[in-house]
């Protein structure tokens, strides 16, 4: 009797322990599932954002959250790296803001020559020697020339690829605050046109003034903060009679002509005031009131800022989105300056810049190619 008595006795231990085995288990697997479910919502976007399209999708069926937060980092846009010219040297640095990486490429085509302005994947390039300006493509490496012309303390900018057919060139210097000199130029061009305009309100140009093309028409935003518009299919210029944005006073402070920034998104023209540790005040005019419009949101879309060339972009990952990213990387090039608007910060904290110490020709934004996987 004892020995089935002890035999029962141990049956029956193994079964509690086979049960308690088991509860541990479910129990470590539901902890598993909790840890992961309850992930906060900034890391799950940091992580879901790192993948591939491929991945995210995958991801987005795991639960409802992870779905609505999948959803909402998914990348279907690029976003442009920002190019750095060297001192010294043949190397270039692109950075990619999205994977926070670095690629380096040699082009020895771009010595001696300064960047002017980027669209489309295209720079525009100008030899101060030799007064030769051209195309070129950092990633393809090819070149396309143009007419030698002269450019002192003048910016240039152009309207699309210069591998289409409407692509125009255009470039506006002051003679007096009543007359400016409008240069225009396509490539296949033999020479530069240059015609003068008067203008009804007064308009400096400089180094300084910003360009964008938008909607058939060349914008360009003055020292002072007035609005002069080109037309290159009509040939008409006209400094339009709208006030300058309306900024704090603290604004105008040291270098504060070069914290503006100027681009355009759908059609809307949009300026950026910056000044040194203030927060950064955003405008879009309004084209039927004809007046600047203050902007507390940037609806999801993505600003790029830079001294010659500003970009938006929209569908990137749901960190950057309501989010304006400066021409400055910090921590030895592993976070760009951001500021976001939800937020109504800088990232990283405290790391505003002062624009007067930064050189205009230092880097630019420029969109990357779509494979850049033989990148090193």
């Amino acid at each position: 009797m004892s020995g089935k008595r002890k035999r029962k006795l141990k049956s029956l231990s193994d079964t509690i322990t086979d049960s308690r085995r088991a509860v541990t288990e479910v129990e470590n697997e539901n902890l598993e599932l909790q840890t992961w479910s309850g992930l906060p919502t900034e890391l799950l976007e940091l992580i879901l954002s790192r993948l591939s399209l491929d991945d995210n999708v995958r991801a987005s069926v795991v639960c409802k959250r992870w779905h609505s937060v999948a959803t909402a980092v998914c990348v279907v846009n690029q976003s442009p790296w920002l190019m750095y010219f060297p001192k010294f040297g043949d190397w270039y640095e692109f950075y990619d803001p999205v994977h926070r990486k670095t690629y380096s490429i040699e082009l020895p085509e771009l010595s001696g020559s300064r960047v002017c302005y980027t669209k489309d994947g295209w720079l525009l390039l100008y030899r101060p020697r030799t007064h030769r300006v051209f195309f070129f493509n950092p990633f393809t490496q090819e070149i396309i020339k143009l007419p030698r012309f002269e450019m002192s303390y003048q910016i240039v900018a152009f309207s699309c690829a210069p591998t289409s057919s409407d692509c125009v060139l255009f470039t506006v210097k002051h003679v007096s605050p009543t007359v400016v000199a409008i240069s225009t130029c396509y490539p296949g061009a033999t020479e530069w046109i240059t015609v003068s305009y008067q203008n009804r309100l007064p308009f400096v140009s400089s180094i300084w003034n910003k360009l964008v093309f938008c909607n058939g028409l060349f914008y360009c935003l003055s020292l002072t903060g007035w609005l002069g518009v080109f037309d290159a299919s009509e040939h008409t210029w006209s400094v339009l009679s709208v006030p300058p944005p309306k900024c704090p006073e603290n604004f105008f402070a040291k270098n504060w002509w070069k914290g503006k920034f100027m681009t355009e998104h759908e059609g809307d023209i949009i300026v950026i005031y910056t000044c040194s540790s203030e927060n950064p005040i955003i405008f879009k005019l309004d084209q039927t009131l004809m007046e600047w419009e203050e902007m507390t949101t940037l609806d999801g879309v993505t600003l790029f800022a830079s001294f010659l060339s500003s970009h938006s972009r929209t569908d990137l990952p749901g960190i950057m989105r309501n989010s304006v990213y400066f021409s400055k990387v910090r921590f030895y090039g592993k976070c760009c300056i951001s500021f976001s608007l939800d937020d109504y910060r800088y990232y990283p904290r405290k790391q505003w810049h002062d624009w007067g110490e930064q050189d205009p020709f230092e880097n630019i934004w420029v969109e990357p190619p779509k494979d850049f996987s033989g990148f090193t």
